[in-house]
Order: C-alpha cells, then sequence, then structure tokens
C-alpha cells in the first residue's frame, strides 16, 4: 500500500501546487511576456510532460527484461531519482526566479519528465513485485494510489481554508512527497527481512529453476493472449475515468448559488476528494467480494463509460458551453460521481487482482507488469481523450 501511495505522490503534490505555479512563480507577465502562455496552459504542459514519459516508460520497463528482470535495481534507482527531482524541486521553490520565469518553466517541465520517467519504472516495478503475492497485495497498490490522491485532495483543502503563503504550502507538499519516497524506499530494503515475502520470493524463484531450460525472455505473447481481457478491463476502467476526472468534473459547478457547498470549495469537495475518497472505498471491497469474476467483468466495465456523456451534459463550463445542460441538479451529479469513484476503485482492483493469476505462476509478475502498463495506457488516452470532450461543448472558434 505504501508504494502505491508512493506511485502517484509526485504527480499528485504537482498537481495540489498548481495555484504556487501559476499564480506565484509563473505571476510576473509585466518581466516575461511570455509567463501569461505558461500561466493558461500550465496543467496541459504539466500532463504532457508527465504522461508521455510515464507510459514509454512503463513500457520499456515492461519489455527490458534481462534474465527475469533485476527489480531491486530498478526500484532503488528509480525512488533515488525521484528524491532527488523533489530535492531539486525544494530548491527551486526557495529561489526567487521573478527574473527567469521562462527559464523557471522549462527547469521545471524537464525535472517533471525526469521525474516521470523514474515514475513509470517504479510504478511497473511495484505492480509486478505485488503480483508475486495472494492477490490481495495487488489490490494493495492500486488502493494506495488512492489514497495519495486522497491525502492530497485534503492538503488542498486544508490550504484554501487557512490561506497560507503559497511558496510555503508548496515547499510543505513537496517535503510531504519526499518524505513518503523515503518511507517507500526504506519500505523495499525491509522486504527481504519478511518470512511472508521470502516465502513466496522462493515459491517465484522455484517456478523459474524449473523452467531454466527455457529462453529467459518471458514469452509475453503467450502471457499476454492469457491476460489480455484484464489488460483491457483496468485499460478501460481508467480511459473512462481518466476522461471523466479530474478534467470535465473540476469544471462542474452548482447550478444554485445556495448550495450548501460554496462555489469556492465545490470542485475541491465534490470533484477531487469525492473522487478519490470512494475510489479508495471502492479499493477496499475486493478484499471481502470479488463479484464479477474473471470471465464477466468486462461487462459492468464497457458499461461505465455511459458516464462520460452523463456528465457532459451536468453543469459544465456553463458559461462557455454550446450544448445544452440537461442535469442541473447538483444531488444527481453527486451522486453519479460517488458511484464514479466507487466503480472506478472496485473493477480496476478486480483488474489488477485477476491479471497475474490467468498465467502460470513464474509469468505472475510480468503479467502484473503488463497490467500496469495498460493501467498508464488507460491514464494517458483518457486524459488526452477529455480534450475531446471539451472541443465537444465548446462551440468552435
Amino acid at each position: 500500500m505504501l508504494h502505491g501511495i508512493g506511485t502517484l505522490m509526485p504527480w499528485n503534490m504537482f498537481i495540489t501546487a498548481n495555484d504556487y505555479f501559476v499564480k506565484f512563480k509563473l505571476n510576473v507577465s509585466e518581466v516575461d511576456t511570455r509567463a501569461k502562455e505558461y500561466q493558461d496552459n500550465f496543467l496541459s504542459y504539466l500532463g504532457l510532460a508527465s504522461q508521455l514519459p510515464n507510459v514509454v516508460f512503463n513500457g520499456i520497463n515492461l519489455f527490458a527484461q534481462i534474465g527475469g528482470g533485476n527489480l531491486t535495481k530498478r526500484i532503488i534507482t528509480s525512488l533515488s531519482v525521484a528524491i532527488v527531482v523533489f530535492i531539486l524541486t525544494v530548491i527551486l521553490a526557495m529561489l526567487d526566479s521573478s527574473e527567469w520565469a521562462g527559464a523557471f518553466f522549462y527547469i521545471t517541465m524537464v525535472s517533471v519528465v525526469i521525474l516521470n520517467m523514474a515514475n513509470g519504472v517504479f510504478q511497473n516495478c511495484a505492480y509486478g513485485l505485488a503480483a508475486k503475492l495472494p492477490m490481495k497485495y495487488s489490490n494493495a497498490v492500486v488502493l494506495g494510489s488512492n489514497i495519495s490522491g486522497t491525502i492530497a485532495s485534503l492538503i488542498n483543502i486544508l490550504s484554501i481554508a487557512a490561506s497560507p503563503n503559497l511558496r510555503t504550502a508548496a515547499i510543505y507538499y513537496f517535503i510531504t512527497a519526499i518524505f513518503v519516497l523515503l518511507l517507500t524506499l526504506d519500505a523495499y530494503f525491509t522486504l527481504p527481512l519478511n518470512r511472508f515475502y521470502r516465502y513466496f520470493d522462493k515459491i517465484s524463484m522455484k517456478c523459474h529453476e524449473e523452467n531454466k531450460g527455457e529462453p529467459k525472455r518471458p514469452p509475453y505473447w503467450q502471457i499476454f493472449k492469457k491476460a489480455w481481457p484484464q489488460c483491457f478491463n483496468v485499460f478501460f476502467v481508467f480511459f473512462v475515468t481518466l476522461t471523466n476526472f479530474p478534467a470535465v468534473l473540476a469544471n462542474i459547478q452548482a447550478s444554485s448559488p445556495d448550495f450548501f457547498i460554496s462555489s469556492t470549495y465545490f470542485a475541491p469537495v465534490c470533484c477531487f476528494l469525492c473522487f478519490n475518497l470512494f475510489a479508495m472505498i471502492g479499493n477496499i471491497f475486493p478484499n471481502w467480494i470479488t463479484w464479477p469474476g474473471p470471465r464477466f467483468l468486462w461487462i459492468p466495465v464497457v458499461i461505465r463509460a455511459l458516464t462520460v456523456p452523463y456528465f457532459m451534459f451536468c453543469n459544465y463550463k456553463p458559461h462557455k458551453r454550446s450544448l445544452p445542460v440537461l442535469i442541473s441538479n447538483e444531488w444527481a451529479y453527486i451522486v453519479v460521481s460517488v458511484l464514479h469513484g466507487l466503480t472506478s476503485g472496485y473493477y480496476s482492483s478486480l483488474a489488477m487482482m485477476y491479471a497475474p493469476r490467468c498465467v502460470d505462476r513464474e509469468h505472475a509478475s510480468t503479467a502484473g507488469m503488463m497490467g500496469a502498463f495498460f493501467l498508464i495506457l488507460g491514464i494517458f488516452t483518457g486524459v488526452n481523450f477529455s480534450f475531446f470532450i471539451s472541443w465537444l461543448v465548446e462551440p468552435s472558434v
């Protein structure tokens, strides 16, 4: 679970510190005329600099297997790189960059690219590591990623309530990320001391030894033929989720000015906290309920795509849209938003738990890493598809 928190902590902390970048570091248009462009499109630049290297290095890590792949070196190296990048980010926060806002922007984007190259490797390895263990441990990694989002959402709400200095708040965000990544690194070093982990690691090694006459490179196509239904499920769950969240949900506003959640807190509570909290709860359910099974999981996963047009016709971008608002009731939005979060957590957990169990034990780690690759691919395509939703709703210029 701690590894799961670590996989999304870098992304969540940069997103949470959005105001620090946009309203503090890049708010120097009188000095640098290009700062306005950086401000207006910061999240778009950040998304591209994060997602592209993440999905590419997730794929490279999956296929760059030597002797079955040495996960230890990859996890230690990737976490160390992420920690160094966050230390650099804290140092940049302490410096006055008002005279070189453009240079600061490019340094930040390069650091985000390096951070997500490392994070892509780490995330893929974390799922490969958990796949050696019983199913609930793969689920724990997914649960951790949503706990990370919940923590970031709560920090964001507390920051709005306390209204601290933007730079001070951002430094706390980045130091929190460093602390979590150090804990994750420490937790990895303690694994060999754990008898439970050693037991399953020996079973995995024994299976490899029994098949030592076979080629060392995993038979990817054979593994994919067995695991592809779950790879599709995890891909499509995250494709639908990231089409809606955060791009669409964050831009849905309350129709009534008298609604009990004010406009200041509507998106932080009803979008970010609501999604992350209920996705986390959805991750917990598979510890007791695993329905539907691997064969029929695709049915509710595909049906869930109906949430895309549903949210599109809520009060999304009310002042910019050309399409009519068909669902203006706040509770109609909130209830489906809760279900959206629950099903995202529940179905993604089931798919990631089923994937390593569809193949022989010696290939479980590779199947888990394959599932992680399709998870990131779903996030990448979903985020980019959200731009198409925005284009559909807004009038053409």
